[in-house]
């Protein structure tokens, strides 16, 4: 599996725009689903932030 961060679709670390680019999914969709996340119990920046330290760059 090719992940990675990108660098077309970046707002913070390109972590959103490169899972977005791997499994065609829409970028603006994935990062409002993540916003969501994140205001809610479940851990989402801890995972981005993890995330952007373990993917490399496009």
């Amino acid at each position: 599996m090719n992940l990675y961060r990108s660098t077309n679709h970046r707002v913070f670390a390109g972590v959103l725009g490169g899972l977005a680019e791997r499994f065609g999914w829409n970028v603006t969709l994935l990062r409002i689903i993540w916003i969501l996340l994140t205001l809610s119990p479940f851990p989402g920046l801890v995972i981005y932030l993890i995330l952007w330290l373990l993917l490399p760059e496009k």
